[in-house]
């Protein structure tokens, strides 16, 4: 249909000037012409362009935002939970089984083992009945979603009829030409080889990315327990290579006193930390207790910033005796040197443990090096020592956490709630940082309060927000 609009433009400010000028007489002596007082000067505006639909574009922007909210990540990782969960609980059960019938003697069965498999069958059907119903609504929300998804279509292809000065269409090609350059760019770094300086060795190739996130749970931790962390012991004691184990903040997000242990992952997953805990002290905090998220455990011992001090602490869990190595001075701790991004730092980052191929390392910071990342090897011993050390020329509190793998120390930032980069690399045999290394993780929740690299099955483990989660590194 088509719209007309008629417009009319009475211009009496310009008839009372004109009416002046009548009255004036030139330089010449010549009279100007008299104007007609009833003469007016009248405009027709036609505008033929139809009306912009406001209301389809309100309906789009909610539909649009009811999707984001029903499709996420989480969603995902909760069903690959359960699905993991189930694989591993399995052939536990299997084995539990196969034990009670070595055990039945023709007469008795044995009444421990009975009770273990009647625990785990119990088990297995939640879990079975919590994946179909999970199962049964993502099958809800894909259908959903895909219908909404083609609305969508449509009605955004109909609205591009109003984009009359193609505008939309060049921001398209414009970010088609941005990816033909990234990729351009990326393929033109990978076929270009350092000559002078060849990397560190490292036994699975160079790190070029990450996938995942593959592992995702809360396991038995209470949601307010948002700092802490977890993975592999890379040097573990005999018969326990496969254990798993936790540290939880339990006071003010900002002290721990113990260490919870898993045989495996489907006992972290479910909660069941049969080996127990190990405390530090029944008192918290104390002299000697945990401060800060950043911990790890190598060789059976824990390693981590001494309580209210510049100070690492190593606690060994077989005699559950603990040693002191006092940092240099000039060490900022007490929340002066966090892992930081441009709206939030996280509190007591100040040290952040780190573990490789080649055992243990510390990052922190120091005044005299004015707030820039220092890293440090520590040789293991009771007490630890810090052997080598090299000093880099990225400021801590710009970056948001590291993390170490194959002697090559590398730095991440915040970039959205869903989004980190793998911004940044130093290599420890040749002095060489990197700026640009572009590899991006998807988070599980917007902070990374805990990240470190396990050699033992090149996993990173990240711990935010209660949430323990994993990425396999990919090497070349």
């Amino acid at each position: 249909m088509k719209i007309e609009r008629y417009t009319r433009l009475d211009m009496k400010e310009g008839e009372k000037d004109l009416n002046r000028l009548a009255r004036q007489r030139d330089r010449d002596g010549k009279d100007v012409q008299q104007l007609n007082l009833q003469d007016r000067c009248t405009c027709e505006l036609t505008n033929k362009e139809k009306p912009f639909p406001q209301e389809t574009l309100k309906s789009v922007n909610d539909k649009a935002l009811n999707c984001s909210q029903n499709v996420t990540p989480q969603k995902a990782l909760e069903l690959e939970s359960l699905m993991l969960g189930l694989k591993l609980r399995l052939p536990q059960l299997l084995k539990d089984v196969s034990i009670l019938e070595k055990e039945d003697d023709g007469e008795l069965y044995g009444a421990i083992s009975l009770q273990v498999i009647e625990n785990e069958l119990t088990e297995i059907k939640r879990m079975v009945n919590s994946l179909n119903r999970t199962t049964k609504g993502h099958q809800y929300i894909a259908t959903g979603s895909e219908r909404e998804l083609v609305e969508l279509r449509a009605e955004l292809q109909e609205m591009e009829q109003y984009d009359t000065f193609q505008v939309e269409r060049q921001r398209k090609d414009n970010q088609r030409l941005k990816r033909a350059l990234d990729e351009c760019r990326i393929e033109r770094e990978h076929k270009t080889q350092p000559t002078d300086h060849p990397e560190s060795f490292c036994p699975h190739g160079r790190f070029v990315n990450i996938t995942g996130p593959g592992f995702y749970s809360t396991g038995n931790a209470p949601a307010t327990y948002k700092y802490g962390g977890w993975g592999r012991d890379p040097k573990p004691g005999l018969g326990k290579e496969k254990w798993y184990w936790r540290v939880m903040l339990t006071n003010s997000n900002r002290y721990g006193h113990y260490i919870s242990f898993y045989t495996s992952l489907s006992s972290l997953t479910v909660g069941i930390n049969t080996p127990g805990n190990a405390q530090i002290h029944p008192a918290n905090p104390t002299t000697n207790t945990i401060q800060g998220p950043n911990v790890v455990l190598y060789g059976e011992a824990l390693y981590y910033n001494c309580y209210n001090s510049d100070q690492l602490c190593r606690f060994n869990i077989t005699s559950k005796t603990i040693s002191n190595l006092q940092l240099p001075k000039g060490t900022r701790f007490n929340s002066k040197a966090n892992f930081c991004h441009i709206d939030e730092c996280y509190p007591y980052t100040d040290f952040d443990m780190a573990t490789d191929e080649s055992g243990v390392w510390l990052i922190y910071s120091t005044t005299q090096n004015y707030g820039n990342l220092v890293l440090s090897k520590v040789e293991e011993g009771d007490p630890p020592m810090l052997s080598q050390t090299w000093h880099t020329s990225i400021y801590k509190q710009g970056v948001t956490n590291t993390f170490m793998a194959c002697g090559i120390l590398y730095a991440t930032r915040y970039i959205s709630q869903d989004m980190e980069e793998i911004f940044y690399s130093f290599d420890t045999s040749t002095g060489v940082e990197r700026f640009n290394l572009g590899i991006f993780m998807n988070k599980m929740c917007p902070n990374i309060l805990f990240l470190n690299y396990s050699p033992v099955d090149q996993m990173l483990h990240v711990y935010c927000d209660a949430n323990m989660v994993s990425y396999k590194a990919l090497f070349e």
